[in-house]
């Protein structure tokens, strides 16, 4: 007996109703449709499965043994059928399903956590899983389609992707709290070139530390880089410790230290940057993918230049990571 010759929703739906009306004819009325089709189906349904489902009684229409266990079951196969339906329409609508993101940098201190949390407001069915993965690394994994959208500083023209900035930030100074700069409303880039610099991070290259050296170059000034690590929490750390100064996005400001404080480089000095959002060209028509890029462009205006304002650190912070980072570079011969 082939699946098909009872596996009609419609026979379900009509067997069903019967059983839960105990009645053809009131079967009939909540189908909206007349009684003798209704019957027919019934009728085809016991034919394809061969065994009788609904036998008359004084008190109306009864299941039969067989009939009980069947009503079980095609109630359960209407209601899957329902939920299945539902889940495609919020598909098509890209308010369910999964999106996996790239995330790197000083971005998951700012904007991309303001992002993904608008997202998950408006979206709350949609399951968002953030990668730890740099820029390479991003752009190999759109196209192998394990992440659908990224998060980075800096992107070339890939003809398979697509890319456009959702953040401009300015750069900031971060340095000991009792160096003699440090009681300024705004620093400049010449202020701070013959200063011993930490500058991050040393990949992927080009990056970051291309960025600002690039800057220094416009102005003619040759920096004094005293380190270049991996990271930005090390780099702050050493600066806590009074082995440079080193620079800092908008976002990257919200890593508050002791025993440090972060300037503004003055805006004539045009020290900016930009984080960008990637995604593959082939995706443009994913109802998901473009529920979130909407959200993330929506916000553009409001991301530009925020820096959140937390209580001040205690002076007994655990900062045991930044003590481990400046142990093994006091340890390197200079």
């Amino acid at each position: 007996m082939a699946a098909s010759s009872f596996m009609d929703f419609r026979r379900l739906s009509c067997f069903v109703a019967v059983v839960e009306q105990r009645s053809f004819r009131a079967a009939a009325l909540k189908l909206h449709i007349s009684q003798p089709p209704l019957t027919r189906h019934v009728q085809m349904l016991e034919s394809a499965l061969g065994v009788q489902l609904l036998v008359r009684s004084a008190g109306g229409i009864e299941p039969t043994a067989a009939g009980k266990l069947f009503y079980e079951e095609a109630r359960n196969l209407l209601m899957l059928a329902q939920q299945a339906g539902e889940r495609v329409r919020l598909a098509g609508q890209g308010r369910i399903g999964r999106l996996d993101i790239g995330v790197f940098g000083s971005a998951v201190l700012g904007a991309i956590p303001k992002i993904v949390h608008a997202f998950r407001d408006s979206h709350p069915k949609v399951e968002l899983v953030l990668h730890n993965l740099d820029r390479a690394s991003q752009i190999k994994a759109l196209r192998e389609r394990r992440i659908s959208v990224g998060f980075n500083r800096y992107f070339a023209d890939e003809s398979d992707l697509r890319w456009e900035v959702i953040q401009t930030e300015r750069m900031h100074v971060v340095l000991p709290s009792q160096h003699r700069l440090a009681g300024r409303r705004e620093l400049s880039l010449a202020d701070i070139g013959q200063e011993p610099l930490i500058l991050y991070p040393r990949a992927p290259r080009p990056g970051f530390i291309d960025e600002m050296m690039r800057l220094f170059s416009a102005q003619r000034i040759t920096p004094n880089v005293a380190h270049e690590i991996d990271d930005m929490v090390t780099a702050i750390g050493l600066v806590a410790s009074g082995f440079g100064l080193s620079l800092l996005t908008d976002s990257g400001c919200n890593l508050r230290v002791p025993g440090t404080v972060q300037i503004p480089l003055r805006k004539a000095d045009r020290a900016t940057v930009n984080l960008c959002m990637i995604h593959r060209r082939d995706e443009d028509d994913s109802s998901l993918l473009q529920a979130f890029l909407d959200t993330a462009r929506s916000l553009r205006a409001s991301l530009d230049g925020v820096v959140d304002e937390p209580e001040a650190p205690s002076p007994a912070a655990p900062v045991s990571r930044l003590k481990r980072a400046v142990k093994a570079v006091s340890r390197k011969p200079r």
